[in-house]
């Protein structure tokens, strides 16, 4: 059965691959542009007759945190009253940030009381209640980790620096995260649309928690075996957090690093249990990093970013 299903953020990371996904396998995919209030009646002329919606769109990184309020806040409350005014089942992409940090250790779980420690997380944090709290909308809540692979901008600094030679180790060595190639997201997405499984939030990730040098490691073998991963003193750090805070002020842009790269940097990890996502959905995440590492690598190389 050929589903009509509507896709915000397909210009993006995750909305592009989720669109050309659900296209392939025969949906009739539907995108449209949601940025402000003006784009409403878009919206809702878009979801008529639509059986779901994917909302992947938001902002990921900003200077003033009334950004983030506005497009994980204000534009969720417009999708969201929409969806249910149309009857239309909501698979909303929030993030692992939403639910704070925890280390190895001790994973945390859904039923976890969030503790964001970021504006973004919190502004994620805050989308997700206006999705719950939305009267007659059916919903489902995904919450991806570190989320990387071809067309990724977020990781692709490290590929770059490894390819000069240079990867810089930020952090405590024993803190760990949890990563997800962006074709494995994809596919919850679609196993999200597919099943009824409303009134749920479930952490996306691949089981294997990373520690940065891990991390590094695999994208200097990737990509320049030569490179040197050398390690960032811990008040080195910090004061650059201030400087690139100051700096993105003024240039109107994020720096790499500011105070909320830092806030994570230090928290201790980010790492979730994900047996929800395979029991509720019965998704388990396939490609391991090296594998998406090297994935990533290749595309980023054949597509001249290297």
């Amino acid at each position: 059965m050929t589903r009509r299903i509507v896709v915000t953020g397909a210009r993006g990371f995750i909305g592009g691959h989720v669109t050309e996904y659900l296209r392939a396998r025969g949906d009739d995919v539907r995108t449209v542009v949601v940025r402000t209030s003006h784009d409403e009646a878009s919206l809702r002329d878009t979801l008529l007759g639509a059986d779901a919606l994917v909302h992947a769109a938001g902002v990921v990184s900003a200077i003033d945190p009334n950004q983030f309020v506005a497009g994980n806040v204000d534009v969720t409350r417009m999708v969201a009253a929409a969806a249910a005014s149309a009857g239309a089942r909501l698979v909303h992409i929030s993030s692992l940030a939403a639910a704070g940090p925890a280390p190895r250790a001790s994973p945390r779980r859904e039923s976890d009381p969030p503790a964001p420690i970021t504006p973004y997380g919190r502004s994620k944090l805050e989308g997700e209640r206006v999705v719950a709290g939305t009267e007659g909308l059916r919903w489902t809540i995904l919450r991806p980790g570190v989320v990387y692979g071809p067309r990724d901008r977020g990781l692709f600094p490290l590929f770059r620096y490894a390819s000069r030679g240079l990867l810089p180790l930020v952090g405590p060595e024993s803190t760990a995260y949890m990563f997800i190639q962006v074709t494995d997201v994809v596919k919850t997405i679609a196993a999200a649309i597919d099943a009824n499984v409303d009134g749920e939030t479930m952490f996306v990730a691949h089981p294997t928690p990373v520690t940065p040098r891990e991390l590094l490691s695999l994208i200097r073998e990737a990509t320049n075996p030569r490179a040197r991963i050398v390690p960032i003193p811990g008040t080195l750090l910090y004061a650059a957090s201030y400087a690139g805070q100051a700096l993105g002020a003024l240039a109107r842009h994020p720096m790499p690093i500011n105070r909320s790269r830092y806030a994570e940097f230090v928290s201790g990890g980010f790492v979730c249990s994900v047996d929800a996502l395979r029991d509720r959905l019965g998704v388990v995440a396939s490609m391991t990093l090296p594998q998406g590492i090297r994935g990533a690598a290749k595309w980023y190389r054949e597509a001249g970013w290297l």
